[in-house]
């Protein structure tokens, strides 16, 4: 558990950083936008715009959420005074090219994911993809806390992937290195949370669904998925079958994926 307070304080203070960085962007009021796109072509708007899509792909492609901070910083840039404009653009072409949809996870922190609309539309989970072996390994990881309430001991994860033939002190052909897949790239990613457990000797965590999960993940294709591991009716479950299948249960239906990105920028 040592391994883990280096990254846990880590990602605290980066977290701290990247807020503070985050209160020198002040979002333009629209007057401040139509003054803005009166110096510009409409060549250079969509420039910056086709910049800003481009990013958020190859960050998509690692699963990487988008803080508004480094969007700015790095890609918008002299841009800033149009920015509302340019990422409204943005999700259009990510509607109507990409069939994607640009979901703000975290209001507060601004930061953004992108989403499969396809799959949505069919209540599909995007990680529910056998020729992806880590996504399969997450949604066993996702089904364990599910079940459990919404959270897990650290140590219960461990147990069943072990029991899967998955542990996490040896490297896996498939996975790599378990550990750092589950508590650094999951994380990382937002697909999963750990939280310290006060007052214990040593450090313990509870692990929890990530706002990605929360946007993404169907829990109704999680309860079909543990039937078909257990070989029960999903419905023997029937707090979770009713959960899962109430308005606010059925994975991408969530308030934070149902945001929108114009009101929440």
């Amino acid at each position: 558990m040592t391994q883990r307070k280096k990254p846990v304080n880590s990602r605290s203070s980066t977290q701290s950083r990247e807020d503070d960085d985050d209160t020198t962007f002040t979002l333009p009021s629209t007057s401040q936008v139509h003054r803005g796109l009166e110096k510009l072509t409409a060549a250079q708007v969509d420039q910056k715009t086709a910049e800003v899509v481009q990013y958020f792909l190859v960050k998509d492609q690692k699963k990487i959420p988008v803080r508004r901070a480094d969007l700015v910083k790095h890609v918008v840039k002299e841009y800033r005074n149009i920015y509302p404009e340019i990422i409204k653009r943005a999700a259009c072409t990510f509607e109507q090219v990409f069939g994607l949809k640009l979901v703000v996870i975290d209001p507060k922190n601004h930061i953004y994911i992108l989403v499969n609309n396809l799959e949505t539309a069919e209540g599909a989970s995007p990680i529910n993809s056998p020729s992806n072996p880590k996504m399969g390994l997450l949604f066993v990881i996702l089904s364990v806390i599910y079940m459990k309430g919404g959270h897990a001991r650290e140590t219960l994860i461990w147990h069943t992937l072990k029991k899967l033939r998955v542990d996490p002190g040896e490297k896996h052909k498939d996975f790599g290195d378990v550990k750092k897949l589950v508590t650094d790239e999951f994380v990382r990613q937002r697909y999963l949370e750990f939280l310290r457990i006060p007052h214990t000797e040593p450090v313990e965590h509870t692990v929890q669904w990530g706002k990605r999960a929360e946007a993404e993940v169907s829990k109704a294709k999680i309860l079909d998925f543990m039937g078909q591991l257990y070989g029960q009716d999903p419905q023997s479950w029937s707090q979770h079958y009713r959960e899962a299948h109430s308005s606010t249960g059925t994975g991408t239906s969530s308030s934070s994926a149902q945001a929108s990105t114009s009101s929440q920028r």
